[in-house]
């Protein structure tokens, strides 16, 4: 068998035992894959932030726009209705702000012209005149007659304001109410929807005709139409 030289042998040793080199191409190659991989998160980080970000913006932004949506509908409908008498016009500004379903109704039935030829079958004196289905007025009758003893006692219930009785009404339902007095006693009876701002000479005139001992008029006082108007 051959012998080995000391020095071969000592050559070999320390190739078998000395450490080994990391190439500068390898750590290059994972610097640049450390570096794709933070670019990765980092641009993850930043979409998924600004999406949520966005939905946010996107949900208060339906929000606001569901609500002025809501405004803009409410400020197109008509704000003052001219009811057209036997006695002349009278002018109403309708509180579609305090009353927006009582004036909803009102105006889809002024469209419907449930309105037309409607009569003033009521007139107190100092009190109300009231047109409308005068089926029934027994009981109207009684609760003015009641609320009368009563009437000049407070102001919340202003003079010139256009009102309906509460509750549901069916298809000929909707009376009108033109108080012609401070009324406190009607607030718990009528809805108040509008004011009168015009005509209130018209509304005294109506008052003052001649009733029969039921407080129905002697001759035939009616609404001929009414007409919406945005401005007056």
């Amino acid at each position: 068998m051959a012998r080995i030289k000391p020095q071969a042998l000592l050559q070999q040793s320390k190739r078998k035992k000395g450490p080994s080199r990391i190439s500068a191409t390898t750590v290059l190659f994972y610097l640049l894959i450390l570096t794709l991989v933070g670019f990765f998160l980092f641009a993850s980080y930043r979409h998924w932030s600004n999406r949520s970000r966005l939905q946010a913006e996107s949900h208060v932004s339906i929000s606001e726009g569901d609500i002025s949506s809501a405004d803009s509908k409410r400020s197109d409908l008509p704000g003052y209705a001219v009811l057209n008498t036997s006695k002349g016009s009278i002018i109403i500004e309708l509180h579609k702000e305090t009353a927006p379903e009582v004036v909803d109704e009102f105006i889809d039935l002024c469209q419907k012209g449930h309105f037309k030829g409607m009569l003033f079958h009521l007139v107190i004196k100092h009190y109300v005149i009231q047109a409308g289905d005068n089926h029934g007025a027994g009981a109207t009758e009684d609760w003015n007659l009641r609320g009368k003893q009563h009437a000049i006692s407070s102001m919340k219930h202003e003079a010139f304001m256009l009102g309906t009785s509460k509750g549901k009404h069916n298809h000929k339902g909707f009376d009108l109410f033109i108080t012609t007095a401070p009324i406190p006693d009607l607030n718990e009876k009528l809805i108040v929807f509008g004011q009168v701002i015009k005509g209130e000479d018209v509304v005294q005139e109506i008052e003052e005709v001649d009733t029969d001992e039921h407080y129905k008029p002697k001759i035939s006082i009616g609404i001929l139409d009414v007409t919406l108007k945005q401005k007056v």
